[in-house]
C-alpha cells in the first residue's frame, strides 16, 4: 500500500517511514501542505494512495486547513498524528472530514492497527459503490424520529436538512439505527465499523459519538449506556 505521510520533521519522518517501510508499505514523504495536496493529485504513473497519515504542526498552513482542502479533492482515508489530544480537537478534525485522530506519543502498533483498520473499511465502501453501480438492489431507508438515514448513497437528513458525516460517522450512526432502542455493545460497534479489536479504539468511537451529537444537534439522540455501550433513543410519541 501507497502511504503518505504529511510531517515537516525530518527526523520523525525518517524514523517512522523505516517502520512502516518494514511493515510493507511504500512511504512518500511530504514536508507541507502544498506538498501534500500536490502528491494527491490523480495520476495514471503511480498507484493512490491508500491513506495519509496527517501532522497539524505544518510549517506552511495548519493541519486542520489541509484535511478540509484534502477531502475537496480526494477520498483517500486520513488520520490526523497530532500532539493536540484535546476532545474539541479531535472532534474538529473529525468533522472536517479525517478518519481517524491519534495523539502523540503513540505505541507504533496502534497506529498500524488503525491505519489497517481504516484502509480496510474504505477497500469495503469502494466494493459496496461497485455492487451499487453494478445494478445490485438498493437497501432500505432508516428512520428514526427527524433523522432519516439513506444507506445506498449514505446520505442522512435532519427533518430535511442534509447532514455532512464523516464515513465512519455515518457507519456508526447506520449500525445503532438498525435496532433502535437496542443497546449495542462498544467491542460490538469497534468490530463491525473499524472492523479491529484493538482497545485503543475506544477513544475514538467515544469521540464520534460526541461528534455525531454535535453535528445532528441532537444530544439525546445517543444515549451512553455506561459499562456497556450505546443505544439510539426513539423519540417519545406525543397523545
Amino acid at each position: 500500500m501507497r502511504l503518505l505521510l504529511v510531517e515537516d520533521d525530518n527526523h520523525v519522518a525518517a524514523a517512522l517511514s523505516a517502520v512502516l517501510g518494514r511493515h510493507g508499505f511504500d512511504v512518500v514523504h511530504a514536508r507541507s501542505g502544498e506538498e501534500a495536496l500536490r502528491e494527491l493529485l490523480p495520476s495514471d504513473d503511480v498507484a493512490p494512495f491508500g491513506v495519509v497519515l496527517l501532522d497539524l504542526g505544518l510549517p506552511d498552513q495548519d493541519g486542520f486547513e489541509v484535511c478540509g482542502r484534502i477531502r475537496k479533492i480526494s477520498s483517500t482515508p486520513v488520520i490526523m498524528v497530532t500532539a493536540r489530544g484535546g476532545v474539541r480537537s479531535r472532534i474538529h478534525g473529525l468533522n472536517l472530514g479525517a478518519d481517524d485522530y491519534v495523539v502523540k506519543p503513540y505505541d507504533t502498533g496502534e497506529l498500524l492497527a488503525r491505519i489497517h483498520a481504516v484502509s480496510r473499511r474504505a477497500a469495503s465502501e469502494e466494493s459496496a459503490e461497485t455492487a451499487r453501480d453494478e445494478g445490485t438492489p438498493a437497501e432500505s431507508t432508516l428512520r428514526v424520529g427527524a433523522v432519516t438515514i439513506e444507506l445506498p448513497t449514505r446520505q442522512v437528513c435532519v427533518d430535511g436538512d442534509s447532514v455532512a458525516l464523516t464515513r465512519k460517522e455515518f457507519d456508526v450512526l447506520a449500525l445503532l439505527a438498525q435496532r433502535p432502542g437496542v443497546v449495542f455493545r462498544r467491542e460490538q460497534i469497534i468490530s463491525e465499523v473499524w472492523r479491529t479489536s484493538w482497545e485503543g479504539t475506544g477513544r475514538t468511537l467515544e469521540v464520534h459519538v460526541a461528534s455525531l451529537r454535535s453535528k445532528l444537534r441532537l444530544p439525546a439522540l445517543i444515549e451512553t449506556v455506561r459499562g456497556v455501550g450505546y443505544r439510539l433513543v426513539e423519540p417519545q410519541q406525543t397523545a
